[in-house]
């Protein structure tokens, strides 16, 4: 997996834990993912570099400003191509694997396309 797949992962991750109202852990990334710890520690050091996380108190991760935008974005792209692939007829689960790599790869211009045609239906 290409590192900025492997980072716009990650960042979806985080954002769906903080929004099941939790605080979020290295553990917890590794635990949804079914990463090992050391991998998920290396990434938060490339993530917080990179601004997107800040660690605090007790280890907690928390998207900054920046990384909650981002995270946003990809979860977004997630869930319309999901929605448009159901609407193909592929069943939930099918739908769900192949937005996951989809997402990753798609244009900005081809994403809009989908975009718009969900919103149509």
């Amino acid at each position: 997996m290409k590192s900025h797949e492997s980072e716009e992962m990650y960042l979806e991750t985080i954002l769906l834990l903080q929004e099941r109202g939790s605080s979020v852990h290295a553990i917890d990334i590794a635990g949804e993912l079914g990463y090992a710890k050391s991998s998920v520690s290396r990434a938060m050091g490339l993530l917080l570099k990179k601004g997107y996380i800040e660690i605090g108190e007790n280890d907690e991760i928390r998207l900054t400003k920046v990384g909650y935008a981002k995270a946003s974005d990809i979860y977004e792209r997630h869930r319309v191509i999901t929605a448009l692939l159901v609407h193909m007829g592929a069943d939930e689960q099918m739908a769900e694997e192949n937005a996951c790599r989809i997402e990753h790869v798609i244009t900005p211009d081809l994403f809009e396309i989908m975009k718009q045609f969900i919103k149509g239906n």
